[in-house]
């Protein structure tokens, strides 16, 4: 008596929602899914910790092209400052 018979197959799955219900088994997917990612996420954990480091690395080197530290007016030179009074 194994399960060679598609009626075996029903009968099993029947009894399989009925315990589970559908709700329980429709999420199955999605939480495995994301259990697995979780998995692989603590496995490189390292890696990921550096790549965060050199991501915000990267933005404050951005930041700082985009906009640049304002110029302190006592440090102008005369020539800046006839240059600005002419215009």
């Amino acid at each position: 008596m194994g399960f060679d018979s598609i009626w075996h197959w029903a009968i099993l799955l029947v009894i399989v929602l009925l315990v589970f219900g559908t709700k329980k088994i429709r999420n199955l997917g999605p939480d495995l899914g994301a259990a697995i990612r979780d998995f692989k996420k603590g496995l490189s954990g390292d890696d990921e910790a550096k790549q965060k480091e050199e991501e915000a690395a990267r933005k404050a080197a951005e930041q700082l092209r985009a906009d640049p530290p304002p110029t302190d007016s006592a440090n102008t030179t005369q020539s800046q400052r006839d240059s600005s009074e002419t215009k």
